[in-house]
């Protein structure tokens, strides 16, 4: 018995070995594996979740427009409901469904026919008031002129106008008046499921108009939008972009492109604007010198170079700046002059000028500065006296020494 145990045992891994397929060995999964796996995860995730915002919205959709036809066509009483339970008993018969399906048809047409003359007086409605509408803008146009928020009012006005005839005309239709509340409300349901993203960027330019965050012609920066505000619509914002980190142009100069952003980024991101009540902006530019450097003399030679290319242009604007901060009761202190400020660095003392220019003459004015900076400090009387600050690095040199046995 042992021996036949092991001359079968021998038999099959003889078998093992000669067999052409190989043994599937499974490797363990990699950090890359499991990163690829989320990511799909989360993929199939954000798909699912659109695709049940899809479905919801036109589920509310379906439902906004069956309450319209039921409104428009009205509900079936009692009795017809009895009619037809009676006339379905007797559907066996294939001649009283076709006269049946006639009948129906045939209602259908006649109620149809009768709504012809109200769905007219709805056309008309709706006609008249986009007539009213518009004569209602260009009077407020010519009565406000240039107000800023004139053209925020005649919009409103317009969409107020408009919304009142759609209601009014369902109501025509319906033949109650009392249809006038439960076809806005039916008609505000579908647009704000249906019209999300729109209505959220006319809120948004309502909200602009009315407070004033931006116009044409200012800088701003919205979200990762920099530049000037080209054009304002009830939907968009255009901008001529200007450059900076991770641009083309590395300078706040335009490049050329132009963004369009949707208005309903201002409900949703900051809204910085460089131009809006004053046209300036401070700037800095650093220069770094070495430890062993006068630091006194430094800071003098560098505010009196500040002082010959910024000094004259910077004096107006900080006198404005100061006015304006001290009407707001504002805590500042503003100088009207180039500043000069000291801070540690690794291995160096980095001496800041602070200057008031305006915004859109950073670069220029960054670059002046920087050429006289460097033919300054060329001087001969200021060699030994302001030494620039080179890299450096830190080199510890061991020995070990080795005994004589």
């Amino acid at each position: 018995m042992p021996t036949q145990i092991r001359s079968r045992t021998y038999s099959r891994t003889q078998r093992l070995r000669a067999s052409p397929k190989k043994r599937s060995i499974r490797r363990p999964l990699r950090r890359s594996d499991h990163i690829g796996t989320g990511r799909r995860l989360r993929f199939y995730h954000e798909s699912a979740k659109a695709r049940l915002r899809k479905f919801r919205r036109g589920s509310q959709l379906a439902v906004a427009t069956t309450a319209l036809l039921l409104l428009a066509w009205g509900v079936p009483t009692d009795s017809s409901a009895v009619a037809n339970n009676g006339a379905s008993a007797k559907a066996a018969d294939p001649s009283l469904a076709v006269t049946e399906a006639t009948g129906t048809l045939r209602d259908l047409l006649l109620s149809f026919y009768s709504l012809l003359p109200k769905i007219g007086i709805a056309i008309a409605i709706i006609i008249l008031a986009m007539l009213l509408a518009r004569a209602l803008k260009s009077m407020l146009n010519h009565t406000l002129g240039t107000w800023g928020r004139a053209a925020a009012i005649g919009a409103l006005s317009q969409v107020l106008i408009i919304l009142f005839a759609v209601g009014a005309s369902l109501s025509v239709i319906a033949g109650d008046a009392r249809a006038l509340v439960g076809s806005v409300g039916l008609a505000g349901l579908a647009l704000s499921w249906a019209l999300q993203a729109p209505i959220e960027s006319f809120t948004g330019w309502l909200l602009n108009s009315f407070r004033s965050y931006y116009r044409v012609g200012d800088r701003i920066e919205v979200g990762e939008v920099f530049g000037d505000v080209y054009q304002i619509d009830i939907l968009t914002t255009t901008v001529w972009e200007a450059g900076g980190e991770n641009k083309p142009v590395r300078g706040a100069q335009p490049t050329g492109a132009l963004i369009t952003f949707p208005n309903s980024e201002i409900l949703r991101s900051n809204i910085i604007n460089y131009t809006r009540d004053f046209p300036y902006v401070w700037d800095e530019v650093t220069q770094g010198v070495a430890n062993e450097s006068d630091l006194h003399y430094s800071i003098s030679v560098l505010q009196r170079v500040a002082k010959r290319v910024v000094g004259e242009a910077m004096r107006e604007p900080a006198k404005q700046y100061l006015e304006m901060i001290s009407r707001r009761n504002l805590p500042y202190d503003i100088a009207t002059e180039p500043s000069v400020f000291a801070s540690t660095a690794d291995a160096w003392t980095n001496l800041t000028i602070r200057y008031l220019i305006p915004a859109r003459e950073r670069r220029h004015w960054s670059s002046a500065l920087i050429v006289e900076l460097a033919k300054e400090l060329a001087m001969p009387e200021n060699a030994g006296k302001i030494i620039p600050s080179l890299p450096r690095a830190r080199l510890e040199i061991t020995t070990n020494h080795v005994g004589s046995s």
